[in-house]
């Protein structure tokens, strides 16, 4: 079993730091099903920019760490996934708001 016994493997940091931060992800997802008005847009925008200046360390370290990688990717794709929808839900509140201010 080289895996176990490898520089990345289940034996180090590089493996259980990633495996942790797959909790980061997790909530992301959950998050995907949150009304937009309970969102922080700050601490999504806050948790995006991590994951970004953690996906290059990833890249960075030697050995490189593709798990932690996957994971700061995820999570980044999901944060913003998460601004998306709430940018989306206040355009179309500034578009009813000004058909309702023209009517």
């Amino acid at each position: 079993m080289q895996i176990i016994n490898s520089p990345v493997g289940p034996k180090t940091v590089h493996f259980w730091g990633p495996a942790a931060n797959w909790g980061l992800v997790v909530a992301a997802i959950a998050d995907g099903n949150k009304p937009v008005e309970k969102i922080s847009v700050r601490m999504t925008t806050t948790l995006f920019f991590y994951s970004c200046m953690f996906m290059r360390f990833a890249w960075m370290v030697q050995p490189r760490n593709m798990l932690l990688f996957a994971c700061h990717a995820s999570n980044a794709s999901m944060q913003l996934y998460t601004l998306s929808r709430v940018y989306s839900a206040e355009l179309q509140k500034k578009k009813v708001a000004a058909v309702e201010k023209a009517n």
